[in-house]
């Protein structure tokens, strides 16, 4: 019985071993109540807010502009920046787990040891 425990550890091990190559890393952030992830390569810096001009008849998703002098960035507001999670291929499911017909921004889903994380794909949502 130790013997098939100690295969099973090993293989495990192995498995998570072979991962630590492949990981990417995602923030993480808080948004009514749910945990989202983007890569962290799509962020280039995360700020406290700064004050918003209202953009008259804008849509409802835009909240205002804060003005840029470089090539055009969008903002996120966030309730809340928690951490970095280095997620291994292992860790993430397809965004089909969802069921149905998923919305096109919803990348998988991640599971770090102890969390569930939505992760986005912000192309679809900048692209409208």
């Amino acid at each position: 019985m130790t013997a098939l425990v100690r295969k099973r550890h090993d293989r495990a091990a192995a498995r998570r071993a072979a991962d630590i190559g492949r990981r990417v890393e995602y923030v993480t952030f808080a948004l009514a109540g749910e945990a989202y992830a983007v890569p962290i390569s799509r962020v280039a810096e995360i700020l406290k807010p700064l004050p918003i001009t209202p953009v008259p008849r804008a849509p409802r998703i835009v909240i205002g502009v804060i003005t840029d002098t470089g090539d055009e960035r969008i903002g996120l507001l966030v309730d809340e920046v928690m951490q970095v999670h280095r997620l291994a291929e292992s860790e993430i499911e397809p965004r089909d787990v969802l069921g149905g017909d998923p919305e096109p921004y919803l990348a998988g889903i991640g599971r770090p040891e102890g969390a569930i994380l939505i992760l986005l794909d912000l192309r679809p949502i900048l692209e409208t």
